[in-house]
C-alpha cells in the first residue's frame, strides 16, 4: 500500500480545537497538507483555520460533535466539497472522567462512550467510503495506553479506550480481507501534556485532575500520527515509560493491582482546584495545545523513535557500539 506524501494530502482531524488534535493540525499544515478541522468549538476552529490560511497553508473547518453521526457525516461531506477528496482521516476527539467506576454517574459514562467510542465509530463510517473514493488512504485513531491495562482512577476512560481499540482492530481485519487500500493505525499515547485533566469530569477529588506520568510532549504524538498518514502501520505506542507500565501490569498483575490505587492518589493536585465546567457534555474551554503545568515534559522518546525509524535507530546503535569498541582497543594499546 502506497500513501501520498503529506504535501499532497487532504487530512481531516477531529478534536482539532485543543491538545493533540490542534498540534497535529498545525504540524500537518506546516508540512504542506490541506487540513480540515472538526470539533465543537467553532470560534477556536475559525481562528486556527485563519491562522493557517494567512500563513500560506490551506484549512477549513466544520463544527460537529463526534458523538452525533449525522454531524460527522455532514462534516466529511463538507471536507470533500471544499478540497475534492480525503486522503487521511484522524480520529482524535476525546474527553475523560476521573473517579471510581461505581461512583461515576451512568449518564456521564454514556456520554464518554458517545465521544470516545462512538466518535471513533462515526469517524470511521464517514471516512472509509471517502478514502475508498480517493483510491485509498490512511485512517488513524488516537487511542491510549489505557486500552492495554486497567487504569484507576480513569477506569471509565480506560473502558472507552478498550472498546475503541477492539473496534479499530476488527475493522482493520475486515478491510484487509476485503482488499481495501486503506491503512488502519492505532496510536497509543502515554501521559501527554495536554489540557485533558483540566477539561475532565472529576469525581475523585476537589483537586485538579492530573496527567499520569511519565509526561510527554504532544508533538511526539502529532509526529507519529503524520508518520502513519504516509507509512502504513498497525499501531504505535508513544513513550517508552508508558510501554513499561503496560508490560508491568501484564506480567505482574497482582503487584500492579496493589500499586495502582496507591499511585492513583497522585492523579490529583493538592494545590489547584478542578476547573469547571469541563468539556464532557459541552464544548467547554479550547484553544490550548498544552496544559501549561509541565515544563519538564519529555520531548523525545527513544522507544518511539525506534518503532518509527528502526533502520536509523539500528544504524545509530551500531555506530555507538563501534565507537565504544574503538575506544576500548585504543585504551588497551595505550596500556600496552
Amino acid at each position: 500500500m502506497k500513501l501520498k506524501p503529506l504535501a499532497e494530502q487532504v487530512i481531516v482531524i477531529t478534536g482539532a480545537s485543543s491538545g493533540i488534535g490542534l498540534v497535529t493540525a498545525r504540524a500537518a499544515a506546516k508540512a504542506g497538507a490541506a487540513v480540515f478541522l472538526i470539533a465543537r468549538s467553532g470560534e477556536v476552529l475559525g481562528e486556527v483555520a485563519r491562522e493557517i490560511n494567512n500563513g500560506g497553508g490551506r484549512a477549513d473547518f466544520a463544527i460537529a460533535d463526534v458523538g452525533d453521526a449525522a454531524a460527522v457525516e455532514a462534516a466529511a461531506a463538507k471536507a470533500v466539497a471544499r478540497f475534492g477528496r480525503i486522503d487521511s482521516w484522524v480520529n482524535d476527539a476525546g474527553s475523560a472522567i476521573y473517579g471510581e467506576v461505581l461512583d461515576t454517574p451512568v449518564d456521564e459514562q454514556e456520554r464518554l462512550f458517545r465521544t470516545n467510542y462512538f466518535g471513533v465509530v462515526h469517524g470511521c463510517r464517514a471516512a472509509v467510503p471517502r478514502l475508498r473514493m480517493a483510491g485509498g488512504g490512511a485512517l488513524v485513531t488516537v487511542g491510549s495506553l489505557a486500552s492495554d491495562m486497567p487504569a484507576p482512577p480513569m477506569g471509565i476512560y480506560s473502558a472507552t479506550k478498550h472498546a475503541a481499540k477492539a473496534f479499530v482492530e476488527v475493522m482493520r481485519i475486515e478491510l484487509q480481507a476485503a482488499g481495501e487500500p486503506i491503512s488502519v493505525t492505532l496510536v497509543k499515547p502515554s501521559g501527554i501534556d495536554t489540557p485533558i485533566g483540566q477539561h475532565a469530569a472529576n469525581h475523585g477529588s476537589d483537586g485538579e485532575a492530573q496527567i499520569p506520568p511519565p509526561i510527554y510532549d504532544p508533538a511526539l504524538v502529532a509526529n507519529a500520527i503524520l508518520d502513519a498518514c504516509v507509512h502504513p502501520r498497525r499501531e504505535v505506542t508513544i513513550g517508552g515509560g508508558g510501554r513499561l507500565q503496560v508490560l508491568f501490569s501484564q506480567h505482574f498483575p497482582a503487584l500492579y493491582e496493589w500499586l495502582a490505587p496507591r499511585a492513583g492518589k497522585l492523579a490529583y493536585s493538592p494545590s489547584r482546584k478542578q476547573p469547571r465546567p469541563g468539556n464532557l457534555f459541552d464544548a467547554g474551554p479550547a484553544g490550548e495545545e498544552r496544559s501549561g503545568e509541565h515544563p519538564g515534559r519529555l520531548r523525545h522518546s527513544v522507544y518511539t523513535s525506534a518503532v518509527l525509524h528502526p533502520k536509523t535507530t539500528a544504524a545509530v546503535g551500531m555506530g555507538v557500539i563501534a565507537a565504544a569498541v574503538g575506544l576500548l582497543f585504543a585504551r588497551r594499546r595505550r596500556d600496552v
